[in-house]
């Protein structure tokens, strides 16, 4: 995947473990740091520009040990299409009744999966096919 860096001090992005599925997408804050009050919802830019493959897609997740810290993404889940160009951000959200949390610059604050995404042809017709479950929703399994 070709990546673009805002500036050298970027970090390139890696994969921690060899089994990671995702890679650490870490906050660009050249003045340094900052905080993210309870309750509050901020943009944080990665500096990096990236193209994914032909066909493929980035989505943006939360990393679970902010989640137990109680920072999370604002919108639970991002999408990056391939042919977006701007710069990676994440909108972090501090969900605490309370408290404050300090991003400095480099912090890792998402992590990022690039998947291929299947582009469909709809097609409008009168029925659906017949299911066992059919129109059975929320609940339905017992669960």
């Amino acid at each position: 995947m070709k990546i673009v860096k805002a500036s050298p001090d970027v970090k390139t992005p890696e994969y921690a473990t060899q089994g990671s599925a995702a890679f650490d997408l870490r906050a660009y804050l050249p003045d340094g740091s900052i905080t993210v009050r309870a309750g509050e919802t901020v943009l944080v830019g990665t500096g990096l520009f990236m193209e994914p493959d032909a066909g493929h897609g980035v989505f943006l997740l939360p990393r679970s040990g902010l989640g137990l810290k109680g920072l999370v993404l604002g919108n639970l889940v991002g999408l990056c299409d391939e042919d977006y160009t701007g710069e990676y951000k994440i909108i972090v959200w501090n969900r605490l009744g309370d408290g404050e949390f300090t991003i400095h610059n480099g912090d890792r604050i998402a992590q990022a999966v690039v998947m291929p995404v299947v582009r469909v042809q709809f097609s409008v017709v009168e029925s659906l096919t017949e299911t066992v479950r059919g129109a059975g929703g929320f609940g339905h399994s017992g669960v």
